[in-house]
């Protein structure tokens, strides 16, 4: 073992004198008092941050952070300590990274990568993670010796949905071997200096600070967090210098097999770090070594299908066909039929098929199940899915729902025989995978005539979803007999458990209560339990014995009472892939909501990332709660502090996005008109004074609302 402890400590120590080096050329020129700080981010320097608690805000706190990376670079025989001097590694790369952000640089903005990924992005990969759209993280660097080697392994790591991250020469070998890369597509080149891998590690280790309630300093419970339930692993390409090994040492201290295409001989660590020279079988191996399971669906279509292409743009140059409901006529309906009206894969296109001669065409698509346990409600279920279906398909790209629909396909998947046969076969196929539990016959009709396509918006499409709208309008909280438990991220919010009910969906935005029903229907045992509404403690609060019972039970003890309407008492725990996070406003006496997408500052001094990193991990933070975007518009939205009154402050995209909604619940609860003129935005204020003056020329009714405390 000896050659390979060598070559980890030759490349620690390597690091670290140059690590040192460059903070104190950095103090030199700049002082040290000079702040420091990565984009976007709450937790300072990740690492350092997660491993000591040490909050790293200027360049003088980080000679003691180079001390620390030091001492863990012991020279000693023994594979544990060596593997320490690869966390060092990981320290120091952090510092040469973060170094290069100073005075508000972009270092990466003539690159090719992204360098630092920040938090809100790890945020918003919460719900795939969880879900398994993605089943796994692939940290991919060096330079292959033949391109195509690497290409074909990255383009099989997106076939099958893992997110990629790369670094080094095979950023350029995959871009010129036709990869398509970038955040929405899920393989991120990340930079060319083997320092920027750390941005890949300082992914794995925000997880465990946003998602975990990983408290910072602790160590064993950080490697133990990303050793358990990030599942990632490395594989290197061409030759290795000790370097690279000593940043492969800090990824195995983390829990990250690594996979090299040398031959290391004796030097392999069994489901550590392993020797696979035959490239056909690298993804295979990989996999193993984390048990990553991915449940392929080969489907009849001429284009590649997995989710990370859900992100696929397709720009007015590169498009063959757009189906657009500004143009002509679209929409999208699932009907519940009986067995004996539909036809099982019957497909049916009225109309053109896209190689009429036209570039727009109308497009309503019309699916028919039938089931001995299909119910209607689940039909808006599977209908919100053909959105994320028609945008597995490689070159397709779809926006929208029901009758304003976008959909474009580009020149590419055109030419590789895409038709839209093949969309009928792809929701044929995911309909009848998805929900075979209560699907057992399922026929598609594709209209692309306008006449026939606007007769059946509508005759058919409009009125159902009036029909849907009236029925979803008169379910409350009191007019069903349960709720439902959310479970699905506890893979990596142990302590968390959503509680959705008709009138507050999950706090991810993607689970509502029919969803929730309609996934304890298709799977009894899976993530969404029924809570009868059994013993009613506080109805102001919504305390209720049988939630705290299943509270108890779903986050085994970590959390004993729970209220479904309040902030302040006893508030639902937060994951960490809210949507949005509700806070209490002191000075007005009210509280601001800030969404994930705003970066700015909000009247509480702090960003969203900042609320955010105490208000995540499972924990209950009374005063401070993350929720779905459409709960904010709910009766039940804060009722137990007085409801939407409070609301004083939320970003313009997210006030203008759910102003109709909450004008809407304002004026039936309030007899407000327009509510939303009477909140402020970061275009009027982004200061608890200025607030004030705003809400007083308003006449804002938290005015004269009883205090909060």
């Amino acid at each position: 073992m000896s050659v390979l402890t060598d070559l980890i400590y030759g490349g620690s120590h390597a690091v670290a004198g140059l690590t040192e080096g460059a903070v104190n050329d950095a103090i030199a020129k700049h002082g040290a008092d000079k702040a420091i700080a990565f984009p976007d981010t709450a937790y300072f320097f990740p690492t350092i941050y997660a491993a000591t608690g040490v909050k790293v805000a200027k360049l003088g706190d980080l000679p003691a952070c180079v001390g620390v990376l030091k001492s863990l670079i012991t020279d000693q025989e023994d594979l544990g300590q060596a593997l320490n001097a690869g966390l060092a590694t990981a320290v120091g790369a952090e510092i040469l990274e973060g170094l290069k952000y100073l005075d508000g640089a972009d270092p990466y903005a003539a690159e090719t990568g992204i360098g630092f990924v920040p938090d809100p992005v790890i945020r918003s990969l919460g719900v795939p993670l969880v879900t398994g759209d993605i089943p796994g993280v692939a940290v991919v660097l060096g330079k292959a010796d033949n391109a195509a080697d690497v290409v074909s392994v990255v383009k099989d790591y997106q076939s099958k949905g893992i997110l990629t991250f790369l670094i080094g020469g095979v950023i350029d070998q995959c871009a010129e071997g036709g990869v398509k890369m970038g955040l929405e597509l899920r393989v991120v080149p990340l930079g060319h200096d083997v320092t920027a891998v750390i941005h890949a590690v300082t992914v794995a280790i925000r997880a465990a600070l946003i998602f975990g309630n990983v408290q910072p300093g602790d160590l064993p419970g950080l490697l133990k967090y990303t050793k358990e339930r990030v599942p990632a692993f490395v594989n290197t390409f061409g030759a290795i210098d000790n370097v690279v090994v000593s940043a492969g040492a800090g990824a195995i201290a983390l829990g990250f097999p690594v996979v090299v295409d040398i031959d290391l001989g004796e030097n392999q660590v069994p489901g550590a770090l392993e020797s696979v020279l035959d490239h056909s079988l690298t993804v295979k191996h990989s996999l193993e070594l984390r048990n990553i399971k991915i449940k392929t669906k080969e489907l009849p279509i001429p284009v590649a299908f997995a989710a990370a292409f859900e992100g696929e743009i397709i720009r007015k140059a590169d498009m063959h066909t757009e189906y657009w409901s500004g143009k002509n006529a679209t929409a999208e309906l699932v009907l519940m039929r009986d067995p004996s009206e539909i036809e099982d894969h019957k497909i049916t296109i009225l109309g053109d098929d896209m190689d009429g001669g036209e570039k727009n065409y109308a497009l309503c698509t019309f699916i028919e199940v039938a089931g001995a346990k299909m119910q209607a409600d689940f039909e808006s279920v599977i209908e919100r899915k053909i959105h994320a279906w028609f945008n597995y398909m490689e070159g397709v790209m779809h926006t929208g729902q029901r009758n304003q629909v976008r959909v474009r396909v580009s020149n590419d998947a055109f030419a590789k025989g895409l038709r839209l046969k093949h969309f009928g076969e792809v929701l044929y196929h995911m309909i009848m995978d998805e929900f075979d539990a209560v699907v057992d016959k399922c026929q598609v009709t594709l209209i692309t005539d306008e006449a026939a396509a606007e007769k059946f918006r509508d005759e058919v499409a409009m009125p159902r979803y009036n029909e849907r709208d009236d029925r979803l309008l008169s379910m409350t909280d009191e007019s069903v007999d349960r709720f439902y438990t959310c479970i699905l991220c506890q893979s990596f919010a142990p302590a968390h458990c959503c509680v959705v009910t008709p009138e507050r969906l999950g706090l991810c935005g993607a689970v509502s209560w029919l969803d929730a029903k309609a996934t304890n229907e298709l799977n009894p045992q899976g993530p969404c339990q029924p809570i009868f509404k059994e013993g009613c403690l506080d109805e102001r609060t919504g305390r209720y014995e049988s939630v705290n019972k299943m509270i108890q039970e779903a986050t085994h003890g970590a959390v004993e009472n729970v209220t479904l309407y309040s902030i302040l008492e006893d508030p639902m725990t937060s994951c960490g892939c809210f949507e949005c996070i509700c806070g209490i406003e002191p000075v007005s006496n009210g509280f601001i909501v800030v969404n994930r997408e705003y970066k700015g500052m909000t009247p509480v001094g702090m960003t969203f990332g900042e609320l955010a990193s105490c208000t995540g991990g499972g924990v209950q933070t009374p005063g401070y709660m993350g929720h779905g975007r459409h709960f904010i518009s709910s009766k039940k939205f804060i009722a137990a502090e007085g409801g939407i009154e409070r609301i004083v402050w939320m970003p313009k995209e997210l006030k203008d996005d759910v102003a109709e909604r909450l004008n809407r619940t304002a004026k039936e609860l309030y007899g407000i008109d327009n509510f939303t003129d009477m909140i402020a935005d970061e275009t009027i204020c982004e200061d608890c004074e200025a607030l004030m003056d705003f809400l007083t020329e308003k006449n804002h009714p938290v005015l004269g609302l009883e205090p909060l405390m």
